[in-house]
């Protein structure tokens, strides 16, 4: 069902009312879910927001008092499942003016020794089928992650 501040000529409040895939976690504010495959790194997964917002500075109230515990607890939940080094975070808002935040495993090994903002480039030739990424270790991250976030969600906003 679409949010309230549904927009029909913005992509991504068109996805999150569309689509079929089931998210990873949602509640009122937030829907995360894995980036579209191909990913580039197992484990790519995105915050975004529900309501039609640009990013942080156009926040509400309840956003904002969400916004910062959610995600410390989504990269550390991440952290866990997919034993990273870290997660890396981007928000970036070029492709959409609806905000979403890209949360990526930096592995010990990565792709093509991808480190910083090159992760991105690990996306584009996923999608361009330069790179191959495990379809099975994909699954598993997005089950495992899913799992531990029904255990122990984010706090309520």
């Amino acid at each position: 069902m679409p949010h309230a501040s549904f927009d029909a000529s913005c992509g991504m409040c068109t996805k999150l009312a569309t689509t079929t895939d089931e998210p990873v976690f949602e509640n009122e504010l937030w829907h995360v879910r894995p980036i579209d495959a191909p990913s580039g790194v197992p484990g790519w997964m995105m915050l975004v927001a529900r309501r039609h917002v640009p990013g942080p500075a156009h926040f509400d109230a309840r956003e904002v008092a969400s916004f910062g515990p959610t995600w410390c607890h989504l990269q550390r939940v991440l952290l866990e499942v997919t034993g990273a080094l870290r997660i890396y975070t981007a928000a970036m808002g070029e492709s959409s003016p609806h905000f979403h935040g890209h949360l990526v495993p930096r592995y010990a090994q990565m792709p093509k020794d991808a480190k910083g903002w090159s992760v991105f480039d690990l996306e584009r030739a996923a999608k361009a089928g330069e790179l191959q990424v495990d379809a099975a270790e994909v699954a598993r991250i997005r089950l495992a992650f899913e799992d531990a976030l029904r255990r122990e969600p984010p706090p309520a906003p």
